[in-house]
C-alpha cells in the first residue's frame, strides 16, 4: 500500500469513527452501526464522497440527520470537502438540493 493510500484509508477510518458520535434519535443507534452510510471513498486530496441512505423512504429525522453528518464529517481533520448523496428517501431530491446549498 502506497502512502497515499494509506493516508486515504486513515482519514476515512477518521470519518467513521466520528460518524459513530452521530446517533439516530428514534433508535438510539449510531449511523454507522444502522449502515446508513454506504460507498465512503476519500481521494487523494481529501474528499469524502458517501451516500446516506434513512432508515426508512419516510424517516421523520432524516433532514436532521443528514445536516449532522455533513457537519460532522465536515469537522473532521484532513477533509477538504465533500459529496453527501441521500437515496432510499421519498424527499432525496429535494434533501440533495437543501445539502448543496449548505455553506461548510
Amino acid at each position: 500500500m502506497t502512502r497515499q493510500a494509506a493516508d486515504q484509508n486513515s482519514l476515512r477510518e477518521a470519518i467513521l469513527a466520528r460518524l459513530a458520535t452521530v446517533i439516530d434519535p428514534e433508535t438510539g443507534v449510531n449511523v454507522v452501526r444502522m449502515r446508513l452510510i454506504e460507498e465512503l471513498t476519500v481521494d487523494e486530496k481529501g474528499m469524502a464522497s458517501y451516500k446516506f441512505h434513512p432508515s426508512s423512504p419516510l424517516c421523520p429525522m432524516a433532514v436532521s440527520l443528514a445536516l449532522s453528518i455533513r457537519q460532522t464529517v465536515a469537522e473532521v481533520e484532513g477533509v477538504t470537502g465533500q459529496e453527501i448523496e441521500v437515496v432510499g428517501y421519498i424527499k432525496a431530491d429535494e434533501l440533495n438540493n437543501i445539502l448543496r446549498e449548505v455553506v461548510e
